[in-house]
């Protein structure tokens, strides 16, 4: 099973490492940017998933005073998840348009 993972993770970043060779280590920053870009957007969409799957609980164990308080939990966390990607957000947009640093993908605010 490892060894299917480190192929598989291999194969998704390959074209990240073709690609940056033509443009060199500033291309590669790039595209190193756009695949954290993208791993924060799949996280944002877990954690709130995540919430909303708490809720579910809740909702559907109203009478269950035991799966109440576990959907009460599981929506707690989402929560808090969604907090702190939304806070990483505004921190890096925010030291962005401080530093006027371009060639980073934006992460939320495209024209802040």
């Amino acid at each position: 099973m490892q060894k299917i993972r480190s192929i598989g993770f291999f194969l998704a970043f390959l074209p990240l490492v073709t690609f940056a060779q033509a443009e060199g280590v500033k291309g590669y920053i790039q595209d190193i940017g756009s695949i954290i870009q993208l791993l924060t957007q799949i996280a944002f969409a877990a954690a709130l998933l995540f919430f909303f799957w708490g809720m579910a609980k809740f909702i559907l164990h109203a009478g269950d005073e035991s799966g109440r308080e576990e959907g009460k939990e599981v929506m707690k966390w989402g929560i808090v998840a969604l907090f702190v990607i939304f806070s990483i957000w505004g921190i890096v947009a925010f030291i962005r348009n401080e530093f006027e640093i371009d060639g980073i993908p934006r992460l939320l605010f495209h024209d802040f």
